[in-house]
């Protein structure tokens, strides 16, 4: 679903279960970046969601776009929060979760918590709201790794509802509960501060 266009960027609410890029085995042609090109000749890939995660991401439709949003990121300018739900009944109000992420070697695409080879990663939380059995939380990374939300709710002992990486053995969920609510970054024509916003689908 498109959430805004102009002559440099495309604003998508990717849906839970597409991934954003090809994957490497056979049969996973099908892909976000793939379907927009076919309607938008020249789009350009910015940045990824994990293929269970839906919500908010831009694309660019030109090299100068591109390489402008990429800073962004890269730079950590741009701004993320996403909504997730998550097991059990989370202590406090709001937190921070500073613990570098690597890879999972043996386990791939696992990720996990590595204080000696680990890349820095930080994740910002703040409690929405508690129900029976589980807490919807607003997550911030202010680090872009792989797997990072999913990683840090784990290391709490509260895994994103419906996590089929990270969550095996604990109740389960239609899909995973994990979306990226909003993203505000500069317009790369404008310079002007712009926020993005996919309504939560669970």
């Amino acid at each position: 679903m498109i959430l805004y266009q102009d002559a440099a960027i495309l604003v998508v609410d990717k849906p839970a279960g597409l991934l954003s890029v090809p994957g490497k085995l056979e049969g996973r042609e099908d892909c976000l970046e793939r379907r927009l090109r076919l309607k938008y000749p020249g789009s350009l890939l910015v940045h990824r969601l994990d293929c269970d995660t839906s919500g908010v991401m831009i694309f660019a439709r030109n090299k100068a776009a591109q390489g402008f949003l990429g800073q962004e990121f890269e730079q950590r300018r741009a701004k993320k929060t996403y909504v997730a739900r998550v097991y059990g009944a989370l202590q406090g109000e709001s937190g921070r979760v500073d613990a570098p992420l690597g890879a999972d070697w043996p386990n791939r695409p696992r990720q996990m918590i590595d204080p000696v080879n680990g890349r820095p990663a930080v994740t910002d939380w703040q409690v929405i709201a508690r129900s029976d059995g589980e807490t919807r939380v607003r997550l911030s990374p202010l680090t872009g790794r792989s797997h990072q939300l999913r990683v840090h709710m784990l290391s709490l002992g509260h895994p994103i509802l419906g996590d089929p990486i990270y969550a095996e053995g604990w109740p389960e969920a239609p899909r995973l509960m994990l979306h990226a609510e909003s993203l505000g970054l500069h317009h790369p024509v404008s310079g002007e501060w712009v926020t993005f916003s996919a309504q939560v689908p669970f």
